[in-house]
């Protein structure tokens, strides 16, 4: 049987699994445009603030496919991610770029790892070790050539923070962040709001302070008390809920495939009389 890329017990599965690590979405996507040539191919290729949604359902699709699905799955996400990438290029910015996809693989690594340890507490360095080396998939789905990733969490940490102290956050970055946190749409307002708290909080203070997003000390202490409440409920929720997320998008994901082979089938030969 076809299990995946990783055992039902890998660390990558076991962080990637839990539904707090939603609270990281907005943070990810702020961190990945603002690098100026992503936010570039973001704005001029995507309509994702009009449609944040789909956008995360887009992005859950790619990481829980990648984690949970079976080879064949995994695969199969990666071919179309890698062929819709194909057309972003322009001056400046190509989605191809071997450092642009290190760069996007980077945000959602480190934004998984924080929410989680938030959450549940620093992770053994064993484990933390084991899901960092499994996290190259990431990277490598989206076409990165392997060496690419950093080869130790030393090596990662490094190149995270000559990234955040090297990126000058551009307007476009800017624009992407106003559309995403404050929606055109009034019914995703009080969710947008929310992230862009969580986002606020886990950003870097020169990123955010570029971005044009506010932050003070009582903004501050407010967010140390969610996460202080977060690891005191959320753990002892059942398992149940807390992956409720991850089941539901591999169950539309299969849902959708089932559909598009159904409706894409070849029609068969009409039998002689």
């Amino acid at each position: 049987m076809d299990t995946g890329l990783f055992a039902d017990g890998a660390a990558i599965r076991r962080i990637n699994r839990e539904a707090v690590l939603l609270g990281g979405a907005g943070y990810a996507v702020l961190m990945q445009v603002a690098h100026p040539a992503v936010g570039q191919g973001v704005r001029e290729h995507s309509d994702f603030a009009a449609r944040p949604v789909n956008r995360l359902r887009g992005t859950l699709t790619f990481v829980y496919g990648q984690v949970f699905g079976t080879r064949e799955e995994a695969e199969r996400i990666a071919r179309i991610v890698r062929a819709m990438h194909t057309k972003i290029t322009g001056p400046g910015y190509d989605a191809l770029d071997p450092d642009l996809q290190l760069w996007v693989a980077a945000t959602l690594y480190d934004s998984g790892i924080r929410l989680y340890e938030l959450t549940f507490g620093p992770l053994p360095p064993q484990d933390k070790d084991e899901a960092y080396r499994q996290a190259s998939v990431f990277a490598t789905s989206l076409g990165c050539p392997p060496e690419t990733w950093p080869p130790s969490r030393d090596a990662f940490d490094a190149y995270w923070d000559r990234m955040v102290a090297s990126i000058d956050v551009d307007d476009s970055a800017r624009e992407i962040a106003r559309a995403l946190l404050a929606p055109a749409n009034p019914l995703l307002r009080p969710l947008a709001r929310f992230q862009a708290f969580l986002a606020s909080g886990l950003l870097p203070p020169r990123i955010r302070d570029q971005l044009g997003l506010a932050w003070s000390e009582a903004r501050q202490r407010r967010f140390d008390r969610l996460f202080s409440a977060l690891r005191r409920v959320y753990p002892r929720l059942p398992a149940a809920v807390r992956t409720f997320p991850m089941r539901a998008y591999m169950w539309d994901m299969r849902r959708q495939t089932r559909r598009n082979r159904l409706y894409h089938r070849p029609k068969q030969a009409a039998r002689p009389r």
